[in-house]
């Protein structure tokens, strides 16, 4: 038996109401082109402000080290300045309590407080003044 033959029943459509959908088809990948356009020029600039961030990150970083040499450098001069001077101070008290020479041991004394009271860091001065030189991008740091 031979295959019937299907009917099919539609409408026809215009050929100008097939070409107003081209049109739209047309619109629709303008506005995707466009949108990708848009995307890669985001991307691009986003990129650019990423890779200035990091470039600000490294600097400052290497600030931060240059800075921290410094202060790791005066804190062993001064501790080392410091060590040898309590040292000298505590040879003079064994010798004034060797000797028994109150007025020498009463000096020594008041001296080995007077260093103890003070701090390394109140040698530094105004810690203000630290920070502007930590921000300030030209500050030559000296080891």
């Amino acid at each position: 038996m031979p295959e019937q033959s299907k009917v099919h029943v539609g409408k026809v459509v215009n050929a100008a109401k097939g070409f107003g959908w081209a049109a739209d088809g047309f619109t629709a990948l303008n506005q995707l082109v466009e949108a990708a356009r848009e995307c890669i020029h985001i991307h691009e600039v986003e990129s650019t402000k990423r890779a200035r961030l990091e470039a600000y990150e490294a600097t400052e970083v290497a600030r931060i080290k240059a800075a921290e040499a410094v202060l790791k450098g005066y804190f062993s001069q001064v501790f080392a300045e410091r060590r040898r001077i309590h040292d000298e101070m505590f040879a003079r008290l064994d010798k004034a309590l060797d000797e028994g020479n109150g007025e020498a041991l009463q000096t020594v004394v008041r001296g080995i407080v007077d260093i103890a009271k003070s701090s390394p860091l109140a040698d530094i001065g105004d810690l203000s003044q630290v920070r502007a030189a930590l921000d300030d991008p030209d500050q030559v740091w000296v080891l």
